[in-house]
Protein backbone atom coordinates (compact mmCIF):
# COMPACT_ATOMS: atom_id res chain seq x y z
CA UNK A 1 0.00 0.00 0.00
CA UNK A 2 1.32 3.30 -1.25
CA UNK A 3 2.09 6.12 1.41
CA UNK A 4 -0.70 8.11 1.82
CA UNK A 5 -0.06 12.37 0.90
CA UNK A 6 -0.36 14.62 4.34
CA UNK A 7 0.72 17.79 2.43
CA UNK A 8 3.11 19.39 0.02
CA UNK A 9 6.35 21.32 0.79
CA UNK A 10 5.57 24.75 -0.16
CA UNK A 11 8.94 26.38 0.66
CA UNK A 12 11.93 25.29 3.09
CA UNK A 13 13.56 27.50 5.05
CA UNK A 14 16.23 28.10 6.84
CA UNK A 15 17.99 31.25 8.89
CA UNK A 16 21.12 32.81 10.91
CA UNK A 17 20.63 34.06 14.53
CA UNK A 18 20.37 38.23 14.80
CA UNK A 19 20.97 40.40 17.62
CA UNK A 20 16.79 39.96 19.07
CA UNK A 21 15.36 43.18 21.37
CA UNK A 22 11.68 43.50 22.98
CA UNK A 23 9.42 45.62 21.78
CA UNK A 24 10.10 48.07 24.57
CA UNK A 25 13.90 48.31 23.69
CA UNK A 26 15.57 45.79 26.28
CA UNK A 27 18.18 43.48 24.38
CA UNK A 28 16.66 39.70 23.85
CA UNK A 29 19.39 37.78 23.08
CA UNK A 30 19.49 36.22 19.43
CA UNK A 31 16.83 34.89 17.39
CA UNK A 32 16.69 33.60 14.01
CA UNK A 33 12.98 33.81 13.17
CA UNK A 34 13.75 35.65 10.04
CA UNK A 35 14.50 32.94 8.03
CA UNK A 36 14.87 32.66 3.82
CA UNK A 37 13.90 30.61 1.33
CA UNK A 38 15.73 28.01 -0.19
CA UNK A 39 15.75 27.26 -3.81
CA UNK A 40 17.55 23.94 -4.01
CA UNK A 41 17.58 20.29 -1.80
CA UNK A 42 19.10 21.13 1.92
CA UNK A 43 20.54 18.49 3.87
CA UNK A 44 18.64 17.67 7.24
CA UNK A 45 20.86 15.97 10.02
CA UNK A 46 19.81 14.94 13.67
CA UNK A 47 19.61 18.96 14.56
CA UNK A 48 18.26 20.17 11.84
CA UNK A 49 18.52 21.56 8.60
CA UNK A 50 21.77 22.51 7.05
CA UNK A 51 23.26 26.08 7.89
CA UNK A 52 20.32 27.08 10.04
CA UNK A 53 20.86 28.44 13.28
CA UNK A 54 18.52 28.80 16.75
CA UNK A 55 18.94 32.20 18.55
CA UNK A 56 18.78 30.53 22.08
CA UNK A 57 19.53 26.58 22.34
CA UNK A 58 18.24 26.58 25.77
CA UNK A 59 14.73 26.58 24.67
CA UNK A 60 15.00 26.29 21.11
CA UNK A 61 16.25 23.43 18.31
CA UNK A 62 18.02 20.07 19.91
CA UNK A 63 16.85 16.62 18.55
CA UNK A 64 13.00 17.50 19.54
CA UNK A 65 12.99 20.32 17.69
CA UNK A 66 15.04 19.73 14.93
CA UNK A 67 12.52 21.03 12.07
CA UNK A 68 9.93 23.58 13.15
CA UNK A 69 6.61 23.16 10.12
CA UNK A 70 3.45 25.75 10.29
CA UNK A 71 0.83 25.48 7.80
CA UNK A 72 0.48 28.23 4.92
CA UNK A 73 -3.27 28.20 5.00
CA UNK A 74 -3.28 30.12 8.66
CA UNK A 75 -1.48 33.19 6.90
CA UNK A 76 -4.89 33.89 5.53
CA UNK A 77 -6.70 33.65 9.40
CA UNK A 78 -4.17 35.90 10.44
CA UNK A 79 -4.71 38.00 7.54
CA UNK A 80 -8.30 38.26 8.97
CA UNK A 81 -7.40 38.98 12.19
CA UNK A 82 -4.33 41.35 11.93
CA UNK A 83 -4.45 43.26 8.05
CA UNK A 84 -2.24 42.72 5.85
CA UNK A 85 0.62 43.09 8.02
CA UNK A 86 4.21 42.86 5.46
CA UNK A 87 5.65 40.07 7.96
CA UNK A 88 2.28 38.10 6.69
CA UNK A 89 3.20 38.59 3.31
CA UNK A 90 5.34 35.21 2.69
CA UNK A 91 6.43 32.24 5.01
CA UNK A 92 8.41 32.61 7.36
CA UNK A 93 6.15 34.93 9.44
CA UNK A 94 6.47 32.19 11.83
CA UNK A 95 10.05 31.26 11.89
CA UNK A 96 9.54 27.97 10.00
CA UNK A 97 11.37 25.73 8.27
CA UNK A 98 8.38 24.00 6.65
CA UNK A 99 5.47 25.91 5.22
CA UNK A 100 3.26 23.53 3.65
CA UNK A 101 -0.13 23.02 2.14
CA UNK A 102 -2.60 20.60 2.74
CA UNK A 103 -2.08 19.49 6.69
CA UNK A 104 -2.94 21.50 9.81
CA UNK A 105 -2.65 20.43 13.58
CA UNK A 106 -6.13 18.85 13.14
CA UNK A 107 -4.63 16.82 10.68
CA UNK A 108 -1.42 15.54 11.87
CA UNK A 109 -1.07 13.08 15.35
CA UNK A 110 1.80 13.24 18.30
CA UNK A 111 4.16 10.45 16.94
CA UNK A 112 3.54 10.26 13.32
CA UNK A 113 6.49 9.37 10.74
CA UNK A 114 6.40 11.50 7.62
CA UNK A 115 8.51 10.80 4.89
CA UNK A 116 9.60 14.47 3.39
CA UNK A 117 11.92 14.05 0.39
CA UNK A 118 14.45 11.37 1.57
CA UNK A 119 14.01 12.07 5.43
CA UNK A 120 12.25 10.21 8.06
CA UNK A 121 10.98 12.33 10.47
CA UNK A 122 8.59 12.11 13.61
CA UNK A 123 6.46 14.45 15.20
CA UNK A 124 7.33 15.58 18.62
CA UNK A 125 5.24 17.88 20.43
CA UNK A 126 3.47 21.25 18.87
CA UNK A 127 4.92 24.66 19.14
CA UNK A 128 4.56 26.46 22.18
CA UNK A 129 4.85 30.18 21.19
CA UNK A 130 7.17 32.45 22.94
CA UNK A 131 7.71 36.44 22.83
CA UNK A 132 9.76 36.71 19.95
CA UNK A 133 6.92 36.07 17.80
CA UNK A 134 5.48 39.70 19.44
CA UNK A 135 8.56 41.02 18.09
CA UNK A 136 8.51 39.80 14.86
CA UNK A 137 5.10 40.61 14.36
CA UNK A 138 4.90 44.11 16.17
CA UNK A 139 1.74 42.97 18.52
CA UNK A 140 2.45 42.93 22.06
CA UNK A 141 0.53 39.86 22.81
CA UNK A 142 1.25 37.76 19.18
CA UNK A 143 2.66 34.74 21.33
CA UNK A 144 -0.83 34.48 23.19
CA UNK A 145 -2.83 34.66 20.23
CA UNK A 146 -0.98 32.24 18.31
CA UNK A 147 -1.44 29.65 21.44
CA UNK A 148 -5.38 30.81 22.10
CA UNK A 149 -5.87 30.05 18.16
CA UNK A 150 -4.67 26.67 18.22
CA UNK A 151 -2.73 27.36 15.04
CA UNK A 152 0.75 27.08 16.79
CA UNK A 153 2.66 24.81 14.13
CA UNK A 154 4.45 22.08 15.20
CA UNK A 155 8.04 20.23 15.68
CA UNK A 156 9.66 17.11 14.39
CA UNK A 157 12.84 14.72 15.53
CA UNK A 158 15.14 13.24 12.70
CA UNK A 159 14.48 9.81 12.52
CA UNK A 160 16.14 9.18 9.37
CA UNK A 161 18.59 12.23 7.79
CA UNK A 162 18.50 12.90 3.68
CA UNK A 163 17.34 16.06 2.04
CA UNK A 164 14.34 18.36 1.13
CA UNK A 165 13.23 20.70 -0.86
CA UNK A 166 10.10 22.51 -2.25
CA UNK A 167 7.66 20.61 -3.76
CA UNK A 168 8.48 17.32 -1.80
CA UNK A 169 4.88 15.79 -0.74
CA UNK A 170 4.83 14.67 2.71
CA UNK A 171 3.27 11.19 3.21
CA UNK A 172 2.65 9.37 6.38
CA UNK A 173 4.48 6.29 7.15
CA UNK A 174 3.33 5.85 10.31
CA UNK A 175 0.57 6.98 12.99
CA UNK A 176 1.06 5.14 16.22
CA UNK A 177 -1.20 7.77 18.40
CA UNK A 178 -4.71 8.60 15.84
CA UNK A 179 -6.16 9.84 19.11
CA UNK A 180 -3.83 12.29 19.76
CA UNK A 181 -4.25 14.95 16.70
CA UNK A 182 -1.95 18.49 17.75
CA UNK A 183 -5.18 19.83 18.16
CA UNK A 184 -6.09 17.79 21.41
CA UNK A 185 -2.78 18.19 22.57
CA UNK A 186 -3.06 22.61 21.81
CA UNK A 187 -6.45 22.25 23.80
CA UNK A 188 -4.80 20.41 26.96
CA UNK A 189 -1.95 22.43 27.08
CA UNK A 190 -3.79 25.56 26.99
CA UNK A 191 -7.74 25.50 27.26
CA UNK A 192 -8.99 22.20 29.34
CA UNK A 193 -5.51 22.85 31.33
CA UNK A 194 -6.39 20.71 34.46
CA UNK A 195 -8.05 17.54 32.64
CA UNK A 196 -6.68 15.03 34.79
CA UNK A 197 -7.62 12.05 32.77
CA UNK A 198 -6.00 13.59 29.61
CA UNK A 199 -2.82 14.75 31.24
CA UNK A 200 -2.56 11.52 32.28
CA UNK A 201 -2.92 9.80 28.98
CA UNK A 202 -0.70 12.79 27.75
CA UNK A 203 2.05 11.20 29.89
CA UNK A 204 1.92 7.55 28.74
CA UNK A 205 3.32 8.90 25.32
CA UNK A 206 6.77 9.60 23.92
CA UNK A 207 7.21 13.17 25.44
CA UNK A 208 10.12 15.64 24.88
CA UNK A 209 11.45 16.28 28.51
CA UNK A 210 10.24 19.54 29.03
CA UNK A 211 6.98 18.15 28.19
CA UNK A 212 6.92 15.60 30.68
CA UNK A 213 8.35 17.91 33.36
CA UNK A 214 5.26 20.00 32.74
CA UNK A 215 2.60 17.32 32.41
CA UNK A 216 3.86 16.12 35.65
CA UNK A 217 4.26 19.54 37.73
CA UNK A 218 0.15 20.11 36.72
CA UNK A 219 -0.67 16.56 38.06
CA UNK A 220 0.83 17.39 41.32
CA UNK A 221 0.35 20.50 42.32
CA UNK A 222 -3.15 20.94 40.58
CA UNK A 223 -1.88 24.31 39.04
CA UNK A 224 -0.91 25.58 35.97
CA UNK A 225 2.53 26.91 35.04
CA UNK A 226 3.03 30.60 34.57
CA UNK A 227 3.40 31.88 30.99
CA UNK A 228 4.72 34.93 31.23
CA UNK A 229 7.88 34.60 30.88
CA UNK A 230 7.40 32.16 27.45
CA UNK A 231 5.06 34.48 26.18
CA UNK A 232 5.89 38.30 27.29
CA UNK A 233 9.72 37.97 27.88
Amino acid sequence: MSEPVLGTLHTVLRGRAQPCHHLDGRPGGMSAIAKQAVAGPVPVAALGLADDEQGDPRVHGGPDKAVHHYALEHYAAWRTELGALPVLGAPPAFGENFSTTGVTESGICMGDQVRAGTCLLEVSQSRQPCWKLNVRFGVADMALRVQRSGRTGWYYRVLEPGEVRAGDALRLVARPHPEWPLSRVIRLLYTDVLDEAGLRALSRLRLPASWDKLVQRRLERQAVENWDRRTVG
